[in-house]
């Protein structure tokens, strides 16, 4: 799965798409081999029309359902952002989630990067944002 890239095919240049699979075969080299059952922690940022559709509850339940911790939140230049943790697979699944949605919402990307597990056991909607308290 690569990260960093749009979520919808097509958007980006052939030379973009081609930088972002080479920067993934490197990613893949050099990280460290880590057991499918560690968890790990992602930062998603997710851009479109995500907010005021219910985005954040729906986020919730289904990183509740998957077993997830961390916790999500309204960005002030209108993204969502959403830290969870987890297994590995668990993590995808949430990531594939967010590349649609609730039913009202409109992705236009999911970026994802990698964060360092906190240990955190709940998941939570903070509160959002703003210009101030960024």
């Amino acid at each position: 799965m690569p990260f960093d890239t749009p979520s919808a095919a097509g958007r980006s240049s052939s030379r973009e798409r081609q930088e972002a699979n080479d920067a993934e075969l490197n990613r893949q080299r050099f990280a460290p081999k880590r057991h499918p059952l560690t968890p790990e922690r992602w930062r998603l940022l997710v851009r479109g029309h995500v907010q005021g559709v219910g985005y954040r509850a729906a986020c919730k339940r289904r990183a509740t359902e998957l077993g997830l911790a961390g916790w999500v939140r309204n960005c002030a230049d209108g993204s969502v952002e959403i830290q969870a943790e987890g297994v590995q697979q668990h993590l995808a699944e949430l990531r594939v989630w967010c590349e649609a949605g609730p039913t009202a919402a409109r992705v236009d990307s999911v970026l994802t990067s990698m964060l360092a597990p906190t240990g955190a056991d709940w998941f939570e909607i903070r509160p959002s944002q703003t210009n101030a308290n960024k």
